[in-house]
């Protein structure tokens, strides 16, 4: 804490003046009882002046310790005034110090006080906002709500709820609207009307009769030249809707209650109803397009090559074991022309396996094992025939209806981006559509698959089977030759 000491610039002159004066004195003193005159020479010296007393060193020495011990004291009380103004000093920078640290903590918790604040606010804010968004949201709900009621209403033939009028009415007036309009559809739809008007007739006439109307879901017609159940023409018409009804009808006019009441329920009179009719095969491939017409193709190519498949399969591995027990007899009697001949009388590659034996019965062992296996390996790429084209088909068929879903959805998409999505009917139509290569893929690789899969056991097993005949009529000879020897 020096820096805070200050002493006047006279004093110190003062004392700088008073320091240098002591230490000259001293000085001198200390070089003149030390130093001897030198020697004199009486030729060159000059006249003598008068004698001057010499000073008392004593008494010299006396006054300069007499000031040295003034200017110590003087120098001590100024020491202490300096230590007195160091310590004050001191403790003033101390007491700034601490309430500096005072002003500092004060300022840091108003600080903290500040930014909690600052959070509070922000998390005020936020629950602000959350709640506009709530409210927002809410907002379209009702919004939405409000639409599809007036949607619903409309499609029952209520109409008034679409104006400026009605969307700029206070919400409570526009819900107390709507579930007065609902409330009395509901009314509606618990009683029967019988109103006169006019209906088509399912060739397409149309004709004046009577209608009773089952709330607003259903209805029966009657008149002199038809009567029967009901049904949606569209734009708020009525329809016979074909089958035998006329009886029942009649007896719902009539106030009677018939033993079987067929009923039409529809939602709308809007929007016209088609009897739905079963798709043919060609139609379905028709709506699949040119690539439901490959897959079909292929279907076709796949079961032609499984029927001749089938086949020969069938030829290849007829009467094995009738074979193998003639043809076994007559080695075991040393007949091998005539096993020969049984083998050529048989068609079939097991006959042929079998033939190649006979023939080579004469060499050793393991080369008419290997005789026996070259000839089912020729055997085998006729048993095998058409067995991979199968698998083929039976793999490429589900990728081609991958691929004309994708491109009938594209399709799709490119209609929803022309027309949007105000029909729903169009976008499930086109996606009906699409889907229908995927089925028609599916229909053909799921049997091609496993019919393929049958027939390559079914191969293998007529393998093995040559193979067992084989090694048999070689077992059969060696026992011949054993006995005979």
């Amino acid at each position: 804490m020096m820096a805070g000491l200050c002493v006047p610039a006279a004093a110190r002159r003062r004392m700088w003046q008073r320091f240098v004066l002591a230490c000259g004195f001293l000085t001198a003193l200390a070089a003149g009882a030390q130093q001897t005159p030198p020697p004199a020479d009486p030729a060159a010296a000059p006249p003598a002046a008068p004698a001057v007393p010499p000073a008392d060193p004593e008494r010299a020495k006396a006054e300069l310790e007499a000031a040295y011990r003034r200017e110590f004291a003087f120098l001590a009380a100024q020491q202490d005034e300096l230590e007195r103004q160091l310590q004050k000093l001191k403790q003033q920078a101390s007491d700034e110090e601490r309430a500096g640290e005072d002003k500092l903590a004060a300022l840091q918790n108003r600080l903290l006080e500040t930014q909690n604040g600052v959070r509070r606010l922000e998390k005020a804010l936020l629950e602000a906002e959350r709640g506009i968004a709530d409210l927002e949201d809410q907002r379209g709900i009702l919004d939405a709500s409000y639409q599809q009621a007036v949607a619903s209403l409309e499609l029952q033939g209520l109409a008034g709820f679409a104006g400026e009028a009605f969307a700029a009415g206070d919400d409570v007036a526009k819900i107390a609207a709507l579930f007065d309009a609902a409330a009395g559809l509901i009314e509606q739809g618990g009683t029967r009307r019988r109103t006169a008007g006019r209906f088509y007739l399912e060739d397409g006439r149309e004709v004046a009769g009577e209608i009773v109307e089952i709330g607003r879901i259903a209805a029966y017609g009657t008149g002199p030249d038809g009567a029967g159940v009901l049904a949606p023409a569209g734009e708020g018409r009525l329809k016979l809707w074909p089958g035998d009804n006329a009886e029942a009808a009649r007896a719902v006019a009539a106030g009677r209650v018939p033993d079987v009441l067929p009923i039409f329920i529809y939602e709308s009179l809007l929007k016209p109803v088609e009897e739905k009719t079963a798709k043919s095969l060609f139609q379905v491939l028709d709506d699949g397009g040119a690539i439901a017409w490959i897959i079909a193709a292929l279907g076709l190519v796949a079961l032609v090559l499984i029927v001749l498949r089938v086949i020969f399969l069938r030829g290849a591995g007829a009467d094995t074991a009738k074979l193998l027990a003639e043809t076994g007899e007559l080695v075991r009697k040393g007949r091998m022309a005539e096993a020969l001949d049984a083998c050529r009388r048989r068609a079939g590659a097991t006959s042929r396996v079998i033939a190649a034996a006979i023939r080579n019965l004469d060499r050793e062992r393991a080369h008419l094992e290997d005789i026996v296996s070259e000839a089912i390996l020729h055997e085998s790429s006729h048993l095998n025939r058409f067995g991979a084209i199968i698998i083929v088909i039976a793999a490429v068929s589900p990728l081609l209806g991958l691929l004309g879903t994708v491109t009938g959805m594209i399709a799709t998409f490119e209609v929803i981006t022309e027309f949007g999505t105000g029909d729903p009917k169009l976008l499930s139509g086109g996606i009906s559509v699409a889907l229908i290569t995927t089925e028609v893929g599916l229909a053909v690789a799921i049997p091609a698959l496993l019919f393929g899969n049958l027939l390559a056991g079914w191969a293998e097993r007529i393998k093995d089977d040559m193979e067992k005949a084989a090694l048999r009529i070689v077992n059969l000879d060696q026992e011949r030759r054993l006995g005979a020897a």
